[in-house]
């Protein structure tokens, strides 16, 4: 009975032990982020782009002319190909039914005006029924919203999470929910639009003034030289609003996001928050504490609206949100609708567009997102590196800038706003973003983000419209050539691609597969860069290095960044780190764990690694 009490006890305090253990390295459960002990890859892909076989191309040309991509588009053979790929979560961008150029009155759905749309296709981010999905993308606009929930199941049977889009700070001028559920109402309908500002209005106004469609200069137009029936110049706004970034003028200009309209969040026109904030130190407390501390608060009705539709979403499969220009949206608010989001599904993948660095810790503590672009610092300074105009001794400083938060970094090097690797406005060839992609995707914890046709060295050169070249237009209906030719006429299984771009797809289903299987990339840490440049000889700045490891795995990474010169050193591994990977004097096999050709020898003598290194012209090692 006694032995019996004693294993009672010993159980007991070693559980206990554990829970403890694993709070204290998994904090995300409640404080930060998903838990996750890989890394996890992101697809994006452009939803109505993807299945589109059509390779006319022409500019401004019709969904009749060049073609759109569907739901049904994305089989079980397509998605189980992106998951080989090394995917975990795959972004579905443009799902939100916003307006488009095509008729679907039949279907009870109304004409948009081109005097207030972005090309023929449309922006996605000028959302037109939050309730409902873009009709361009099923086979039958009726069933439109099965055919994506038919859409969820089969991503997630392919073990994929789904990711869409919400754009809280700004909605399409003509907003109007048709299949909205019972009780919500349309945003702007109770408004009172003799004021400039309430609380709780929706919008802001210009009362007794009537909007007016830009000013079209540089021989620009809607739809181009064809003429649309329902373009003429006007568009029926009575009181004008405010426009989606933010411009008061009832005349927008035509750079402005003139499509949209600014939502308010109960911010007075002189910036006045008209809303509880949250006490201080509340960044320290977790998602249920924020939920708690909103229980009991008068909320503007903004607020409202917007956490009903992630709710609608959440309970329909989707597993996470990326949010369009967070900041330009109230900290405050990100506490209240993702602490809420977090109680209903605490595993939510809740990725933010946050550009001004000062802000990121507050909407990562404050906010409650899970991750951020880390575009103003990485991405922008590697694409420098790229282009050949920047340094690798910019690098490592931001690592140790981001230290506190760079799990919460999400890196990339494509998505829909920036230009194609490929494209001659970027980098020229898509063999340049190889050691580029080894450093960011192995650098840190945070998760990895790929654009689809990234792949397979997509260029984004067809001129289509509205769009510009060297971005794949998510502006007008148009064909994606590389990705088609990997597509196959559906198919996808890369049959019409050049061994150039086979290649190129092997190398990143290698090293994506690699970082999502790999713990290792989940421990520590520690540059060694800086420490080469000083210490090496024939080590340039066109190199970088660093190295990662945790209990059981040890791994050093060089890239060159140079596209025309080899080079060949001898890398150093400091004592401090010999000393945390517990080596003795001695000599160590190394490996490249992504094709598994290159081996040498970490000889370590008096405490201090060395390894002797040839690198090609744009090659990188992952060496273990």
């Amino acid at each position: 009975m006694i032995r019996t009490l004693y294993l009672y006890i010993f159980i007991f305090f070693l559980t206990a032990c554990i829970a403890c253990n694993h709070e204290k390295r998994n904090p995300s459960t409640d404080l930060n982020t998903t838990e996750t002990e890989k890394k996890q890859v992101v697809y994006q892909v452009f939803t109505r782009l993807f299945g589109n076989v059509n390779k006319t191309n022409k500019p401004w040309g019709t969904i009749e002319e060049n073609g759109v991509g569907k739901f049904n588009d994305f089989t079980k053979k397509a998605l189980e190909e992106i998951k080989a790929l090394g995917v975990t979560h795959i972004w579905y961008t443009g799902v939100p039914h916003h307006d488009v150029i095509t008729d679907y009155t039949k279907y009870g759905i109304s004409n948009d005006d081109p005097d207030v749309v972005k090309g023929r296709a449309g922006s996605p981010y000028a959302v037109k029924d939050y309730y409902n999905v873009n009709p361009d993308l099923a086979e039958n606009p009726e069933t439109r919203l099965e055919e994506f929930k038919a859409l969820i199941k089969r991503s997630h049977d392919a073990g994929l999470k789904v990711i869409i889009d919400i754009v809280p700070n700004h909605i399409a001028r003509n907003y109007k929910g048709l299949t909205n559920p019972e009780g919500v109402e349309d945003f702007g309908v109770a408004d009172n639009k003799t004021l400039t500002y309430d609380v709780n209005n929706n919008f802001y106004y210009n009362p007794n003034e009537s909007f007016k469609v830009p000013v079209w200069e540089h021989g620009y137009s809607p739809l181009g030289s064809e003429k649309h029936p329902l373009e003429d110049g006007e568009f029926d706004e009575n009181p004008a609003k405010w426009t989606g970034n933010g411009s008061r003028l009832s005349q927008p200009n035509m750079g402005d996001w003139y499509e949209t309209v600014k939502i308010n969040y109960g911010v007075s026109p002189d910036g006045k928050k008209d809303f509880d904030e949250l006490p201080e130190g509340f960044e320290n407390e977790g998602y249920k504490v924020h939920f708690e501390f909103w229980k009991d608060k008068q909320i503007p009705d903004s607020w409202m609206k917007f956490k009903d539709i992630t709710t609608y979403w959440i309970d329909m499969g989707v597993d996470g949100f990326r949010y369009d220009m967070a900041e330009m949206v109230p900290v405050e608010f990100w506490s209240f609708m993702n602490s809420a989001i977090k109680m209903k599904k605490p595993e939510a993948f809740l990725l933010a567009e946050v550009y001004n660095p000062s802000l990121y810790r507050a909407y990562i503590k404050k906010g409650k997102m899970d991750y951020l672009y880390d575009k103003v610092q990485l991405y922008d300074t590697i694409k420098h590196v790229m282009q050949g105009h920047g340094k690798t001794d910019h690098i490592p400083p931001i690592q140790e800038d981001l230290k506190d938060i760079e799990h919460q970094m999400l890196h990339f090097l494509e998505n829909h706003d920036e230009q194609r690797i490929a494209s001659p406005e970027f980098a020229g060839s898509a063999l340049k973003g190889q050691p580029a992609m080894v450093v960011s995707a192995t650098i840190s914890t945070s998760p990895t983000m790929i654009y689809f046709g990234q792949e397979v060295g997509e260029d984004g050169s067809e001129e289509t419209g509205f769009g510009d070249p060297s971005r794949t237009s998510i502006f007008d209906y148009v064909g994606v050539p590389a990705h088609q030719r990997w597509m196959n006429n559906k198919q996808f299984d890369g049959g019409q691609l050049t061994n150039d771009e086979k290649k190129l797809r092997d190398f990143y289903k290698r090293l994506l597969n690699f970082t999502i299987q790999s713990p290792v990339l989940m421990g520590s840490y520690q540059d060694i860069h800086l420490y080469n440049r000083t210490h090496t000889k024939n080590y340039n700045d066109k190199v970088l290095s660093f190295v990662r490891w945790n209990g059981d795995e040890k791994l050093i990474v060089i890239a060159n960044f140079d596209d025309s010169n080899s080079c060949e050193f001898n890398l150093k591994i400091p004592q401090d780190i010999i000393d945390a990977w517990h080596l003795k004097d001695g000599k160590y096999r190394m490996k490249d764990a992504l094709y598994h050709k290159f081996s040498s020898e970490l000889i370590i003598n008096e405490g201090a690694g060395s390894i002797s290194v040839k690198l090609k012209p744009l090659e990188s090692l992952i060496l273990k």
